[in-house]
């Protein structure tokens, strides 16, 4: 998870560059190339792989333009470099014959998978929604009266290790107020991810002013974990 979620931010920092203007999309790969590194990355070589990612970042950048707006241009950007990388990791030459057709469907499946979640968030209730209080007084929440799975305890603990690891690094880096921005943004934690303007919403500022917070954040975090 933590790796996982570490390689997610420097790809966006990459992104980033790129999409202001700061950086040019380098050129993709040859077809030898390609074949090379996907040689190279089968056999555990991990530069190949960020050559593969980063020679790809602009098919992210061409399928979050097809379903953007101004509103969510960079949330549908941070989005689709997950599909990337998740294109990258789980091709394989044999079954699949070419690299940007199978990693363009990987991205925009990821897009699309966060636009419909985000639809339906502004339908359904959440588990941490009051619904009241109890006998006492106290205020409960959905989650309150939620069985819970005795099977899911280990991985609860497990995610719960790796949340402090990743805490006490980000504590390191960040502000306290960039830190819960970073949290929110990308959802760590286990926490639902918020878009740009949810955030300025409940801060009280600008939309450019997260998205300038963010691209600081990202730029901080990328130095920390060099």
């Amino acid at each position: 998870m933590l790796n996982a979620v570490f390689e997610w931010l420097r790809t966006v920092v990459l992104m980033a560059g790129y999409v202001s203007g700061s950086a040019a999309f380098p050129k993709p790969l040859t077809p030898e190339e390609e074949t090379e590194y996907l040689k190279r990355f089968s056999e555990g070589d991990e530069d190949a792989r960020n050559i593969l990612i980063e020679r790809n970042l602009r098919l992210v950048a061409h399928i979050a333009k097809k379903y953007s707006d101004e509103r969510n241009a960079e949330d549908l950007i941070s989005i689709g470099t997950i599909g990337l990388i998740k294109g990258i990791n789980t091709f394989e030459a044999s079954k699949n014959k070419k690299l940007s057709s199978y990693v363009s469907r990987c991205i925009e499946n990821e897009v699309l998978m966060y636009l419909r979640a985000q639809r339906r968030e502004r339908r359904e209730v959440h588990i941490e929604d009051g619904i009241g209080t109890d006998n006492d007084g106290n205020s409960m929440t959905l989650a309150d009266i939620l069985p819970s799975d005795d099977a899911d305890i280990a991985d609860t603990v497990s995610d719960s290790i790796e949340l402090r690891r990743l805490q006490n690094v980000l504590s390191t880096a960040l502000t306290p107020a960039e830190r819960q921005i970073i949290i929110r943004r990308y959802g760590l934690g286990g926490t639902r991810r918020y878009t740009q303007q949810e955030i300025a919403d409940s801060l009280g500022i600008s939309r450019s002013y997260v998205s300038r917070i963010e691209k600081r954040c990202i730029q901080k975090l990328s130095q920390a974990f060099g």
